[in-house]
């Protein structure tokens, strides 16, 4: 059994197949001009620093053929999903369904909403849509990952203490293992990043373990791959 170097303590992995790689969210309207996190007033370039690392994880899992995850938060586009309260708070130049320069913000099947070219995932891998900022709300991932034998989730993804932070939180929850990648998450306020790293791992581990993408690579190159 292959273990990461982690912080509170060492995070061990189970047989390759029972852990995943779990991509919160790394899409255009989060990423690039033009979309909603811009649209918030945020500097989306402090994002921009994870692509290459997630980018680097998922070439490691593709190799071994673990199973991987993405998640992309959007709307339909008659926004019955999207609860009042989620329209309308903020002060955004662009709100949820207006119509922006990559398409209608946040909605599913629009151009912004896609997950960046780079990371784009390849058949096989699981993408869940999601209308809340955890994964696990009124979606089907924790059936998905049960039927599958998955219990430990390894997490990138933007942003750190958002939508990120919330998935794990309601993994925890529900049972699973969680680790957070420190630098393949990112936040458009890095205290908010460091503060969730030290949050998650607080207290022994009481959300979960944190590992840098070197630590975590260097665990699952000692195993011998997946399942196919």
């Amino acid at each position: 059994m292959a273990s990461i170097a982690a912080k509170p303590s060492a995070f061990e992995l189970p047989p390759p197949g029972a852990y995943a790689l779990v991509v919160i969210d790394m899409q255009r309207d989060f990423l690039e001009p033009g979309g909603f996190g811009e649209a918030l007033g945020n500097q989306v370039a402090r994002l921009r620093p994870s692509i290459p690392v997630v980018a680097k994880l998922l070439s490691v899992f593709r190799d071994r053929h673990l199973p991987i995850v993405h998640t992309v938060e959007g709307h339909r586009p008659d926004l019955t999903d999207c609860p009042p309260s989620k329209l309308a708070r903020g002060q955004a130049r662009l709100r949820i369904g207006d119509p922006g320069p990559m398409g209608r913000i946040l909605i599913l099947g629009e151009p912004g909403n896609a997950i960046v070219p780079e990371l784009a995932p390849v058949p096989g891998e699981l993408v869940i849509a999601k209308p809340g900022k955890g994964a696990f709300c009124r979606t089907d991932l924790e059936t998905m990952l049960r039927k599958r034998g998955i219990t430990h989730l390894l997490f990138a993804g933007v942003t750190t203490e958002v939508c990120v932070q919330t998935t794990m939180r309601e993994a925890n929850d529900r049972g699973f293992e969680c680790l957070l990648i420190e630098d393949a998450t990112e936040s458009y306020f890095p205290e908010f990043k460091q503060a969730t790293i030290e949050m998650v791992r607080a207290q022994g581990g009481i959300v979960g373990w944190t590992a840098t993408s070197d630590e975590v690579v260097g665990a699952v190159e000692e195993t011998k791959g997946g399942r196919s």
